[in-house]
């Protein structure tokens, strides 16, 4: 495993035998770059993945990041949105430049944004979270090879960054609130801090 220094460096790893890798998983505000032949999981609600991998190398990485309301404009540079939307997609770059990989070969795909966290839906969390990493990535010349956002169901994303497959999971049946939970309480940690181009779909 890469060397990396940082305190939301994803840490639970194990071995999936359904896809017969080693894997890592990802929560709320995680990132992880690797070299390796692995997978990288996570699980998204209102939440947003970016899966950038240099396309000649292999070197990837994911990151799981929520905008949190800072209020005002979501768009504009100063608020707190966009500061912290900014430092999870330059950490994950970052990490995956001293790793190795070319700027000029990164590629993205992107994922998450769904609408499913009650009492968010005025302040359309997934929308503003999709439209961001957009935006970032079309801001940094980093072309978008594939994207599943939005929506009204939660996903479950596959990543392999070696040869650049990604599965998505809709998580239709899902029936507890255990992912809303979870991102509430992301969000409500946030306020307190400063801080190939196809998908395969299954069920």
């Amino acid at each position: 495993m890469p060397e990396i220094t940082g305190d939301q460096i994803a840490s639970n790893f194990y071995f999936d035998k359904n896809f017969n890798s080693k894997a890592v998983k990802l929560l709320p505000g995680e990132y992880f770059v690797t070299n390796q032949g692995m997978m990288l999981v996570t699980v998204l609600g209102s939440c947003v993945a970016a899966c950038i991998r240099d396309s000649y190398s292999g070197i990837g990485g994911m990151n799981h990041f929520m905008l949190p309301d800072g209020g005002g404009d979501p768009g504009s540079p100063m608020s707190s949105s966009a500061r912290y939307g900014t430092f999870a997609m330059e950490i994950l770059i970052n990490q995956l430049l001293k790793l190795g990989a070319k700027r000029a070969n990164l590629e993205a795909k992107v994922f998450g944004g769904g609408n499913v966290m009650a009492g968010l839906t005025v302040a359309n969390v997934g929308q503003r979270n999709s439209e961001f990493v957009l935006r970032f990535l079309k801001t940094e010349n980093i072309k978008v090879i594939a994207q599943d956002l939005v929506g009204i169901y939660p996903r479950k994303v596959y990543f392999f960054p070696k040869d650049s497959k990604v599965m998505v999971k809709k998580l239709k049946e899902t029936h507890n609130n255990t992912i809303s939970l979870r991102e509430k309480d992301y969000s409500s940690r946030l306020r307190k801090t400063n801080t190939g181009g196809e998908i395969e779909l299954f069920s």
